[in-house]
């Protein structure tokens, strides 16, 4: 082997080596990772943009738990209402963030989102987790009903009583569907005293002052405006001063989450 084609293949070990270090960096894990040293650190801005780049990658309810507790260190408790949101539209199990949104609301004076009864069913379980439960149970339906008939068998009362729960749990599931579909609308103001305007222009005549972290239903989009119903008025506001929450892309589960502190 000449020493040019050793340099050229020491040259490629280093570029793949390079190249494997930015990708790593850039990764959600290791944005999550940064996020934590970060906050241990007390440098909650760093901690923040960490987070809110890990759960850009691939949202979970860990980096968004975690993003929420950066905010409201920062004295941004729109911001945080808006990632414990979220944090629970991917796991409604996530009592810290649960606890944390009880806490703020409470010190801020600030009202949940008003649901429909089948919105709150729809909080029961992951929103990914009505899909499959309502696919699985559908085809335990189908397969209890045809399977018998296929293999040449007499269908007993199990067969029956399995193809009746299956069509029982899918049409139960159909509800949380809509719910989880009429939620993903609701929204959170993020910016205090948020003018919410009669119409979607800077001049135009401001209706009421929103707080920051108040719930809203997004109605729909014109320029850099959104169309929100809130508890008090319909208007207009900067989308900048408004989150949905439905987090994009779609999840994947978290994991790690930050312990809160006593005072969140």
């Amino acid at each position: 082997m000449t020493s040019t084609s050793r340099w050229w293949k020491v040259l490629g070990l280093l570029i793949a080596i390079s190249l494997f270090a930015c990708v790593s960096r850039g990764s959600p894990d290791a944005l999550f990772i940064t996020g934590l040293q970060a906050y241990r650190a007390a440098d909650y801005t760093a901690a923040a943009n960490a987070f809110r780049q890990s759960a850009a990658l691939a949202p979970s309810s860990g980096a968004l738990q975690n993003l929420g507790l950066a905010e409201w260190e920062l004295r941004r408790p729109g911001a945080a209402v808006l990632a414990w949101e979220q944090a629970l539209w991917l796991d409604p199990f996530n009592k810290a963030a649960r606890g944390n949104l009880h806490f703020v609301r409470k010190a801020a004076q600030l009202e949940a989102p008003e649901l429909a009864w089948y919105e709150v069913v729809s909080t029961w379980l992951p929103v990914n987790w009505w899909a499959w439960l309502a696919g699985l149970s559908f085809w335990l339906a189908v397969a209890a009903i045809l399977l018998p008939g296929i293999f040449g068998q007499r269908k007993a009362a199990w067969h029956q009583a399995v193809a009746a729960l299956g069509v029982t749990v899918f049409l139960l599931s159909l509800p949380a569907h809509l719910g989880a579909h009429t939620r993903s609308r609701i929204g959170f103001i993020i910016q205090k005293d948020t003018p919410l305007r009669l119409t979607p222009t800077q001049d135009a005549q401001t209706l009421t002052r929103l707080a920051a972290g108040e719930p809203a239903r997004r109605q729909r989009a014109q320029g850099n405006y959104v169309l929100v119903r809130t508890s008090r008025a319909l208007g207009w506001v900067k989308q900048t001063q408004f989150g949905l929450i439905c987090p994009r892309p779609v999840a994947r589960d978290g994991a790690h989450a930050l312990k809160p502190p006593p005072d969140a």
